[in-house]
């Protein structure tokens, strides 16, 4: 079977990275970076790091509006899956990348797998909610990463050819932390001691894109006096900039870091603040106490489980929490064992 997978971002590469070395061992395929993450420290590394296969074409899309973005993605997808002629597109996640894979496949009508089906943050002012669901309703087949997903499908209609794999990060992060631990001198680069920093990204457009809630978000650490490792996102550090804010001196502000890097900081922080989908599970396999600042998350597990806790952009919760949020009782086994990937090739082989 000749397969086109569809990759754009961060995330999509890890998740990427578990996938196509397995799905080679039986299959041909095609791997397109869209180009929607284009800075080296974003995307060159993840594929070098990963070991992920050379991309076949690199569209170079870049950052723009959602529309153009989007647009430009779905006419260069269109030529390529005209010319390749794919039994099937397999895209992951909620970018623009993911909605643009999948709608060019389902206009073609080539049949779609879209592995982490399911999420549901219920809050359609997200991009990435749209782009979720528009994806999950044109695919053939959904791999869900845990049984809330599959009941989000299911409450939507959507019943056939639906999947609980587990979650394909998880496979990752199994593999990638021994790596970590062998490759990574992040820690020791940056003087770092084991559970005595707070490790804090911060990306989201809902975000960054407001000066009121990343005003708040940037007074919250600088308050919370507690020494911050921050890898700055490009679009967070031109806001920060344009909004005239300043961090203070206990945040150690640093460039955008690769996986090893980023699976190293986690391993050894003393919690996570982030408002990141895939850092709050990093966070959850790690059995890192996870502060989320956003008003809801997909990840309801986590927060349920009570190693995740919800705080939006509320300067005085965000203090709070970073200095006493702490997991009431042990973790349990949310997002499957591991063998994501391998579920996901038996399921697309037997479908010949």
């Amino acid at each position: 079977m000749k397969i086109i997978t569809v990759v754009g971002a961060r995330p999509q590469f890890i998740k990427a990275a578990a996938v196509s070395n397995v799905i080679r061992k039986k299959h041909t395929e095609i791997l397109i970076h869209t180009g929607q993450h284009y800075d080296e420290n974003m995307s060159k590394v993840f594929f070098e790091e990963l070991n992920i296969p050379k991309p076949h074409y690199n569209l170079e899309v870049g950052s723009g509006n959602h529309g153009l973005q989007t647009g430009t993605m779905l006419i260069k997808l269109e030529e390529i899956y005209l010319k390749e002629k794919p039994d099937m597109v397999l895209v992951y996640g909620d970018t623009n990348s993911t909605l643009a894979g999948a709608l060019t496949a389902s206009k073609l009508l080539i049949p779609v797998a879209h592995v982490e089906a399911g999420l549901r943050s219920f809050n359609m002012a997200m991009p990435e909610e749209q782009n979720r669901i528009l994806t999950d309703h044109i695919s053939n087949k959904l791999f869900a990463p845990t049984e809330t997903a599959v009941n989000n499908l299911h409450n939507e209609g959507i019943n056939k050819e639906v999947y609980n794999v587990g979650d394909v990060m998880y496979d990752a992060v199994l593999y990638f932390r021994k790596v970590a631990k062998e490759k990574s001198t992040i820690i020791n680069k940056l003087n770092l001691k084991e559970n005595q920093y707070i490790l804090t990204t911060i990306h989201r457009a809902e975000n960054t894109n407001d000066i009121n809630r990343l005003k708040n978000i940037i007074e919250a650490l600088n308050e919370s006096k507690a020494k911050i490792v921050l890898p700055m996102h490009p679009r967070t550090k031109k806001y920060i900039e344009s909004y005239g804010l300043s961090i203070g001196e206990n945040v150690s502000v640093i460039d955008p870091i690769g996986y090893l890097d980023m699976i190293n900081l986690e391993m050894h922080a003393e919690k996570i603040v982030t408002d990141s989908g895939g850092v709050q599970k990093e966070a959850f396999f790690m059995k890192k106490p996870c502060i989320t600042m956003r008003d809801q998350t997909e990840w309801v597990e986590t927060v349920e489980n009570g190693w995740n806790v919800i705080v939006g952009t509320d300067t005085d919760k965000i203090v709070q929490s970073i200095k006493n949020f702490k997991p009431q009782r042990e973790q349990e086994n949310i997002f499957g064992d591991g063998n994501a990937a391998d579920k996901i090739l038996s399921i697309l082989t037997d479908s010949i």
